[in-house]
């Protein structure tokens, strides 16, 4: 895991992958809880978190 702050956060902040294709996307975590962001490549509205190494 990166240990300067900035790069930290410009990685994993608002950072979130599809449950169905995996692919990441940045988006406001209150807009992926109510379901208003659509995956680009599946159409699909589920995601998780990026996970962090």
């Amino acid at each position: 895991m990166a240990k300067i702050l900035e790069a930290t956060n410009r990685l994993y902040k608002n950072m979130f992958v599809c449950k169905k294709c995996k692919t990441k996307i940045r988006a406001d975590p209150q807009k992926i809880l109510k379901g208003e962001v659509r995956c680009r490549k599946c159409k699909k509205r589920v995601f998780r978190p990026l996970k962090k190494k």
